[in-house]
């Protein structure tokens, strides 16, 4: 697929061509099939995208998708479509991505794609892909999965972003659609494919700059607001009160839940670290013994009239211990601290509702007495 320009004459697709994207798949932790384009070079652009702008039905369209296809952790996901106007990208449609199991042996998900994007443009519907979404069960989104899928969007479209839905929260009374990119440094690894330690601390990688979050505006037409004030006015009085309900104690105690499955697993990655760092320990002693022994053995040699050991490789007889994966470690790193970030808005606006209810409370009893 070509990549996005800054205009919508620019990133024009021929009459007679669909861009075709190829689907990968996630790893197992993600059941469901990541639609990705196939990459190609992408070109570098003087500002990069700085906002985005969505249209209200396709966060509409995002909703009914994982309500009709989501059931608790489910993951659904889908394809962003719409247009680059100068640093803003414009998400003006998006259509889902079906699920289905290794059964459906006769399902073409390049078929399927190519499909969908030329019946929207016989419509005349944008039709050329902007990025992709995916919903999240309590904020668990940051995985090797969506790093690998968002690479592959990022590499072949300079300014396609993936959408996180996190229904849970929504359920809350907030709206929660995010949208992300990799930073410009966690692309140049990522195209070098070098994970190891010193490659990471050479870029300065940590979990606070391997995705940046870019600022979401959602539009509607003046027909749609108008319509919207009118629901508005028609909704009962009860549902608008569930917003200062104080019951908090489900949904905190899932998420310190997932928070402490995953400082589990960073002390897990902590105890392989030791390990190897021991073994690395272990293994340099065991190379300055031999190196003392050869130099003695020599040295005794040499009085003798003797020749020399000859050469040996030592890298060979000793080689180094794997070191433990260290981007497993970061985005381990950057799951905990999303889940901190939502544990802290979350307790923050219960609070709120606490004190406001104490202070109700408070004002009532003035009254009577």
């Amino acid at each position: 697929m070509a990549a996005c320009k800054d205009s919508a004459s620019a990133i024009a697709v021929p009459e007679d061509e669909v861009s075709t994207p190829t689907p990968i798949l996630t790893p197992t932790s993600t059941p469901t099939s990541t639609p990705t384009p196939t990459p190609t070079p992408s070109n570098t652009l003087d500002s990069p995208v700085k906002q985005i702008q969505i249209e209200g039905l396709v966060v509409l369209k995002i909703i009914k998708h994982y309500q009709e296809e989501g059931q608790g952790n489910e993951v659904v996901q889908g394809v962003l479509l719409g247009l680059v106007v100068e640093d803003r990208l414009e998400i003006t449609n998006c259509f889902p991505f079906p699920q289905h199991t290794e059964d459906d042996a006769d399902f073409d998900e390049v078929q399927y794609q190519m499909e969908m994007m030329r019946s929207l443009r016989h419509v005349n519907i944008d039709h050329l892909h902007v990025g992709w979404y995916q919903s999240t069960y309590y904020g668990s989104f940051v995985s090797r999965a969506l790093l690998d899928s968002q690479f592959s969007y990022q590499h072949a479209i300079e300014e396609s972003v993936v959408l996180v839905y996190d229904p849970i929260k929504t359920a809350q009374g907030s709206l929660s659609l995010k949208a992300y990119r990799l930073t410009p440094k966690l692309m140049e690894i990522c195209k070098e494919k070098d994970f190891t330690p010193e490659g990471l601390k050479k870029a300065s990688i940590g979990f606070e700059n391997m995705f940046e979050e870019v600022p979401i505006v959602i539009k509607n037409s003046h027909l749609i607001n108008v319509l919207m004030w009118e629901m508005e006015q028609k909704s009962a009085v009860s549902d608008k009160q569930e917003l200062l309900n104080l019951s908090s104690s489900n949904h905190l105690e899932k998420s310190l839940q997932l928070l402490m499955d995953r400082v589990d697993d960073m002390s897990q990655d902590i105890v392989k670290y030791n390990t190897f760092s021991r073994n690395v320990s272990k293994q340099q002693q065991q190379k300055h013994q031999y190196l003392q022994r050869r130099q003695q053995e020599n040295t005794q040699r040499q009085t003798r009239g003797e020749p020399p050991l000859p050469e040996e490789d030592i890298s060979k007889m000793f080689k180094p211990p794997q070191p433990p994966p260290r981007m497993d470690t970061l985005l381990i790193a950057g799951q905990i601290n999303t889940y901190c970030q939502h544990i802290n808005e979350f307790t923050s606006q219960n609070l709120a509702k606490m004190f406001m209810a104490e202070a109700l409370q408070g004002h009532n009893v003035l009254k009577k007495s």
